[in-house]
């Protein structure tokens, strides 16, 4: 058997090691571990499904909505003393302006509001910002046809429009994944509108890591044309398998984690809610799917500059604001490279580069999110915005 170079002096005496053993003996010792393994599997899948933590309603005020999008105002929340001072944020400071946040398509947009300790739209409520999130809903009867220029060049466009006006100027445009290129997008059709941008985790060369991700995508897209003929949506649990796909052992990892928790721990209570978000996640209507899935997977056109919205090519160069690109270096989902590329592409007078150490969600909502991700971002903001 091959191994790795920095595996082959421990698969040695691993080998000398099994020389001392019969057959028999291996095989029983493999199916006890393989037994433990999934026995704790098991125990922590039931674990979850029986935790009795719920996220609970929103508590935050809705100022605008189109079909199935909203956006929620956090500025107009406060929070008492307590689990927000224990983060730093304590009350709302002197007010600096509205910012636009703009999650994905395919995920609930509250994993910018996971909970009240994990919420980077709070963190930025209570540093005086009056953070807007964009809520895309599920696609609904308006939305069943739309694809990505009903969904930037309209709808996206539209709130950036609306929120210009009511907060009386350009404002800056937070794009978390998938967001991050909406984001992109929507500032290249109206440049005047976005003062400053950040993207978060946001993919753009699909083939930079390799063909990993390009060879999942193209070995389901023959089955794409009668899924959604059959479905007229790319379903959920889909979706979900395709990003399973990429890291397949994490699943069984992390539940095996999560049996060996408390379940009263703060601990287990974050596993949950953001196992909730996970499993909360948004079908993607035919187009878009076909749009996302093979225009960008496979053909990878935003990187080859063959990918256009209403007509405008989209193309980092033509960003005419301060842009802040944040790569989180373990990310197994928008790999590095992928961002990099992103990144490469802006206007070097224009961009500034951070890279985290965390992974794709642990930026947003991991215990060193705020020092990591939300603190580095708002200084950002603070340098670029003055004068």
């Amino acid at each position: 058997m091959p191994w790795k170079p920095d595996l082959m002096m421990a698969a040695e005496s691993l080998r000398q090691e099994m020389d001392h053993h019969s057959n028999d003996v291996m095989g029983q010792a493999i199916d006890r571990a393989a037994f433990a393994q999934h026995s704790a599997l098991h125990d922590g899948i039931r674990r979850y499904q029986a935790h009795p933590y719920q996220r609970g309603a929103d508590d935050v005020p809705v100022i605008w909505q189109e079909g199935a999008t909203r956006i929620l105002d956090y500025g107009a929340i406060t929070e008492p003393d307590g689990e927000g001072a224990k983060q730093g944020q304590g009350q709302p400071r002197a007010d600096k302006g509205a910012i636009l946040l703009v999650p994905s398509l395919v995920n609930r947009g509250y994993i910018l509001d996971l909970n009240k300790k994990r919420s980077f739209a709070r963190f930025l409520a209570h540093q005086g910002y009056r953070p807007l999130l964009l809520d895309w809903g599920y696609p609904g009867p308006v939305e069943r046809d739309f694809g990505l220029d009903d969904f930037i060049a309209g709808r996206l466009v539209m709130a950036l429009q609306d929120m210009a006006e009511q907060t009386g100027g350009p404002l800056p445009v937070v794009g978390y994944c998938m967001g991050g290129v909406l984001a992109m997008a929507a500032c290249l059709l109206e440049p005047a509108l976005v003062s400053r941008l950040i993207l978060l985790a946001t993919p753009w060369d699909f083939m930079a890591a390799g063909p990993t991700q390009a060879r999942i995508a193209a070995a389901f897209a023959p089955t794409l044309p009668h899924m959604l003929s059959v479905h007229d949506e790319l379903p959920v649990d889909v979706l979900q398998t395709l990003f399973s796909s990429l890291d397949p052992f994490m699943i069984g990892e992390k539940f095996r984690r999560f049996a060996a928790m408390d379940p009263s721990s703060s601990r287990a209570e974050d596993f949950v809610a953001l196992e909730d978000w996970l499993n909360d996640g948004v079908p993607l209507t035919r187009t878009v799917a076909i749009d996302c899935l093979i225009g960008w997977y496979v053909e990878n056109r935003p990187a080859r500059g063959q990918w256009a919205i209403d007509g405008v090519k989209i193309d980092p160069a033509g960003i005419a604001c301060p842009t802040l690109v944040v790569i989180p270096e373990n990310d197994r989902i928008v790999p590095p490279e992928s961002a990099l590329a992103l990144f490469d592409g802006l206007a070097p007078s224009l961009r500034t580069a951070h890279r985290p150490s965390a992974g794709h969600i642990g930026m947003m909502v991991g215990s060193r999110a705020q020092s990591s991700t939300w603190q580095p971002a708002l200084d950002w903001l603070e340098m670029t915005g003055q004068g």
